[in-house]
């Protein structure tokens, strides 16, 4: 009754690869290999980039993209500011409540 439940593990389903053969290979020691003799690579031409030309109209779009960008991160970090000193007050608030309280219970004594 106290004893947990395990649940079994699935069978796999589907199809099931073997495992990869590797076939071994003799290495004898104090043969030295002899690199095969290589050539010189030809040089790769570089590809040709297309320039960006900005327009009026991209500028422009930049721009506001810029501007909306700023805009929204400084509002959250407004929001963010001011959430913290809500919070700061409320627990002030909530601290002078409680201390006259007490303090009024310890006068009625």
């Amino acid at each position: 009754m106290f004893r947990p439940k395990l649940p079994t593990m699935p069978q796999p389903t589907g199809i099931i690869t073997p495992p990869a053969v590797i076939e071994p290979t003799r290495i004898t020691p104090g043969t030295p290999v002899m690199p095969a003799p290589t050539t010189a690579p030809a040089p790769v031409p570089a590809p040709a980039r297309s320039t960006v030309q900005l327009t009026p109209g991209t500028a422009l779009a930049l721009v506001g993209g810029g501007t909306a960008v700023v805009l929204v991160v400084g509002a959250v970090l407004v929001s963010l500011l001011l959430a913290v000193a809500v919070t700061g007050a409320s627990v002030a608030v909530c601290a002078v409540v409680l201390r006259s309280l007490l303090a009024s219970g310890n006068r009625r004594r």
